[in-house]
């Protein structure tokens, strides 16, 4: 028996220990004692039960068999069944022979923590305790962190329209909330961020939460229009302007006592650019082949994936047109660096006959999202429309194969051993330096015959 050092991460824990061996069940008291944790022993499924019902539990460490003639494991998988039903948030470690080793892994992929081979190893069982804690306390942080954040933007809505936004991320909860607060300003809002990550729904929210909510809010995507026609289309035409042209309003005009959002702002021209900038400055402007100024009181908000600063450097964009734009600035994250928000976005675009499951989510998680928000919305209808069945799996998202990790060369033995030398016994560290999951290099170390010593 290894005699480890004291970890603080273990002092003053409960784990149950539900073995029917007498033996395993004091051997283990003594060996969590020694760290300050308190070990309450179950000899049966049915008693271990019992003692979760009974009070608090920090972590469970399970036999796989309870009888002295069972060996299939299935007791120990009822029992798991059991607790994770009752119990999700308690670490399981799984107690298990080598025979048991497929089923352990099948288990693990349903949530239980760990799995360690018997005889176990005094340091990996600790070291994996101690883990597994500090994971539990990481993960309700994280969840008491989310739940801060929801009840954050539930005080929000109350207070203000959101439109409906869709996001769990502390990103965009900063944004939307400087979205409502700058709302009222009658002053220009410049939105920031690459295609596709929600621009337009900042916009939204500026715009019903305005002073001018009830007034006309037109939209304009620039980099939709032909150059030579986005002049026209912001500030109109008279008759014979240009060879064909009919006297029309443009979108300044439509837009008068409300809000002009103007998308795609760094493909307008450098002739639209003056245009703009004397708007901003003075509400005034002519319509294309008129004399006449009119005037006009609208709310700016201009949303683009340029980086303007560069286009000044490169004479590409006005200096004096960036600063009057740029007097409030929303920069928008890439959908990647918020990934708190992908699953809950996914969501919101199901349709209402399907749903997704784990491995979907957890593909769509580990996916970078070139196009953000919009690729991912486009994923999942297209999913929706071609899935077979009612709970959309990993396959039916198609994403591109290129996104997916290259599958790891298999490890020699030299490899594995090293590794775990290098680890000093410990297989989650080993795996990750080899590029394999746990589950596959205990798979692999059980082909090679090495046993998963310390």
């Amino acid at each position: 028996m290894v005699q480890p050092g004291t970890d603080p991460r273990l002092d003053h824990r409960r784990v149950l220990v539900i073995d029917d061996s007498p033996a395993v069940c004091a051997a283990l008291e003594v060996l969590f004692s020694l760290q300050g944790a308190q070990v309450i022993g179950a000899a049966s499924p049915a008693e271990g039960l019992a003692v979760l019902q009974r009070q608090p539990v920090d972590l469970v460490i399970q036999d796989m068999n309870f009888r002295r003639e069972a060996t299939s494991g299935e007791e120990g998988v009822r029992l798991f069944h059991d607790i994770r039903s009752r119990h999700p948030d308690v670490p399981i470690v799984l107690m298990t022979a080598w025979t048991h080793l497929e089923t352990a892994v099948e288990l693990v992929k349903a949530g239980a923590a760990d799995y360690l081979a018997k005889p176990w190893d005094d340091a990996r069982l600790l070291t994996t305790a101690s883990n597994l804690l500090e994971l539990r306390e990481a993960r309700a942080e994280a969840a008491a962190l989310r739940r801060q954040r929801r009840e954050a933007r539930a005080a929000l809505e109350r207070r203000f329209n959101l439109c409906g936004a869709v996001y769990e991320s502390q990103a965009m909860h900063t944004l939307v909330s400087m979205a409502t607060q700058v709302a009222h300003a009658d002053v220009p809002v410049l939105i920031t961020g690459p295609n596709g990550s929600g621009k337009e729904v900042l916009a939204d929210i500026i715009q019903a939460n305005s002073a001018v909510r009830a007034g006309p809010y037109v939209k304009v995507n620039l980099g939709a229009l032909p150059g030579e026609l986005i002049e026209a289309e912001l500030f109109g035409t008279e008759t014979g302007a240009f060879t064909g042209a009919r006297a029309r309003i443009g979108r300044f005009e439509a837009a008068d006592g409300g809000t002009l959002l103007l998308d795609e702002l760094g493909n307008l021209a450098a002739a639209g650019q003056a245009k703009l900038l004397r708007v901003l400055q003075s509400g005034q402007f002519e319509r294309l082949g008129s004399n006449v100024t009119r005037t006009v009181r609208v709310r700016i908000v201009a949303a683009t994936n340029t980086d303007l600063r560069a286009a000044i450097g490169d004479n590409r964009f006005r200096e004096d047109l960036y600063y009057r734009l740029n007097v409030i600035e929303l920069e928008v994250p890439p959908l990647a660096a918020r990934p708190e928000d992908i699953v809950p976005l996914a969501r919101h675009f199901l349709d209402a006959r399907h749903s997704l499951a784990a491995p979907a989510e957890q593909a769509l998680e580990q996916y970078p999202w070139p196009g953000n928000v919009r690729e991912l919305r486009n994923v999942i209808r297209r999913a929706c429309l071609l899935s077979q069945s009612a709970q959309i799996d990993a396959a039916a998202l198609n994403l591109p194969a290129a996104a997916q990790q290259p599958e790891a060369p298999t490890p020699d033995r030299t490899a594995v051993e090293s590794a775990l030398a290098r680890s000093e016994g410990n297989v989650s560290r080993a795996a990750r330096e080899l590029g394999l999951s746990r589950q596959a290099l205990y798979r692999r170390m059980e082909k090679l015959g090495l046993k998963t010593e310390a």
